[in-house]
């Protein structure tokens, strides 16, 4: 079993080891009943101390991730611990590298009625007829488009689309400084198999996206995780922090942040990118949801304040307009795009040339007038679920209005008995994000996410009153959870 341990971190190696197998086991990469390699075995093999290994152990037994019996070994809990049966009992001693992989998990809820879990939005609100009947057309009288590869760096065409889109929201960047990906989740995979090794220092926001997590975590960076405010990132606690731990990345998702909702403020921005040129560093501006404000459009984008090429930004429109098309840009300076550009060749030789020509005429033309009629949509979706919450949510539950987005995030009393209320949840129907998701390691976390754009307005209205009352039943018979 392959674990990165970085031996200058602040976190002792039975925590990295503890932390690491407890996101596989939680995540799922670990099944139920599941043996764990020997004490001795792993210690061999991450050529560590025998009693490192047994503190992690230790660690994990204690909080029920795994079950241990003398002479018998070490297995995932849950199920009864005798190991596979089946044929494919060798895959679980077959090394991998993934150290967490919660993104997945997050979509795994086909079954559920009500599916908060997903910030997604509703397919009766994207335009699938108009992008639908345009890759008809395409396919019909352009059939060629599919026996190409394309412009590893994107089709011109769109790429001068993007400029366009990018330099009214004041972001004055070439097209040749553009890169199409298969969404902004390939973005960010990118950027760390670019710039990011074992024990490179990335910062994160405290909570933040769990699929920058995964990615980051992939590549055995050292991931510190800044607290937000009602401002953003805490840039004071960064700027501290980084006297000690210089940055390699920061990411950040400043616009309507997933999963918080919370804007970063200008002045937050500003001295984020001149942190930034003080460490030579690079910023992940990672940009979704900027177009899905309620009353005002946030601050503009970093990106528009950045002279020397510092900050990567990632401008996604899966999710606003076609989630199946995975289209998004990348804007980036100098040289940097250029390595981003070859690592994209030897990842997937080029997003889908058909997808890129089906939705360029409608973000070219048709785009903002859209943008403006769904922003009308969500924010009555989401006034209608604050009021819900106003009314049902029980006592102690807490929550912030967003400006814009597709979240509510959510403070429980307490972090004890998410898990349960989650299973409760979903035998009910109704599903949830966990906050600890949004974190790397086990934080307990208060929180959870709930989507109010995934369902039609009807469906989350009786799906919310659902889980309120669950969620009421749960408080009232445990008022510690």
């Amino acid at each position: 079993m392959h674990i990165d341990l970085i031996r200058s971190s602040s976190k002792s190696l039975p925590q990295q080891i503890s932390e690491t197998l407890a996101q596989r086991i939680t995540s799922g990469l670990l099944q139920p009943g599941a043996r764990l390699p020997s004490v001795r075995g792993l210690a061999g093999s991450l050529k560590v101390s025998q009693v490192t290994v047994s503190k992690a152990y230790d660690d994990l037994e204690s909080r029920g991730h795994i079950i241990c019996s003398q002479g018998q070994g070490c297995f995932v809990a849950r199920r009864p611990h005798l190991g596979q049966q089946s044929g494919t009992a060798w895959q679980d001693g077959y090394d991998d590298f993934l150290p967490r992989a919660q993104l997945w998990r997050n979509f795994d809820f086909s079954g559920v009625k009500y599916p908060f879990h997903l910030a997604a939005i509703h397919a009766e609100l994207l335009p699938l007829d108009f992008i639908g009947n345009a890759m008809s057309r395409l396919v019909t009288d352009q059939p060629e488009l599919m026996a190409s590869y394309g412009n590893f760096q994107g089709d011109a065409e769109l790429r001068e689309v993007m400029h366009r889109h990018l330099h009214s929201r004041g972001v004055d960047v070439h097209s040749s400084d553009i890169m199409i990906t298969s969404g902004s989740q390939q973005g960010i995979d990118l950027v760390a198999r670019t710039f990011v090794g074992p024990g490179d220092t990335v910062y994160l926001e405290a909570p933040s996206y769990t699929g920058a997590i995964d990615v980051f975590a992939g590549r055995g960076a050292e991931m510190i995780f800044v607290p937000i405010d009602s401002e953003g990132m805490r840039v004071d606690v960064l700027t501290r922090l980084c006297d000690t731990h210089p940055p390699k990345v920061i990411y950040t998702n400043p616009a309507f942040q997933n999963p918080s909702g919370v804007t970063m403020s200008m002045t937050r921005r500003q001295r984020l990118l001149e942190l930034a040129r003080s460490y030579r560093c690079l910023i992940v501006e990672d940009d979704p949801f900027s177009d899905l404000y309620f009353r005002k459009p946030p601050p503009p984008p970093i990106k528009s304040m950045d002279t020397e090429g510092h900050v990567v930004y990632m401008k996604s429109f899966s999710k606003v307009i076609a989630p199946g098309c995975r289209i998004a840009c990348v804007a980036a300076g100098g040289n940097i795009l250029s390595r981003l550009i070859a690592a994209k060749s030897a990842s997937d030789l080029g997003s889908p040339l058909l997808n890129q020509r089906a939705v360029l005429p409608f973000i070219a033309r048709r785009y903002d007038a859209y943008a403006a009629q769904l922003r009308i949509s969500l924010r009555s979706r989401m006034e209608k679920a604050v009021r819900l919450l106003r009314q049902y949510a029980p006592p102690g539950v807490t929550w912030n209005v967003p400006e814009g987005g597709l979240n509510l995030w959510l403070q429980l009393p307490a972090a004890e008995g998410i898990v349960k209320l989650r299973t409760q949840a979903e035998q009910a129907g109704v599903s949830f994000l966990p906050g600890d998701v949004c974190y790397s390691g086990e934080v307990a976390s208060r929180h959870i996410r709930l989507c109010y754009s995934q369902m039609t307005e009807d469906d989350m209205e009786q799906g919310l009153r659902l889980f309120l009352q669950l969620l009421t039943e749960h408080l009232r018979a445990d008022p510690k959870a």
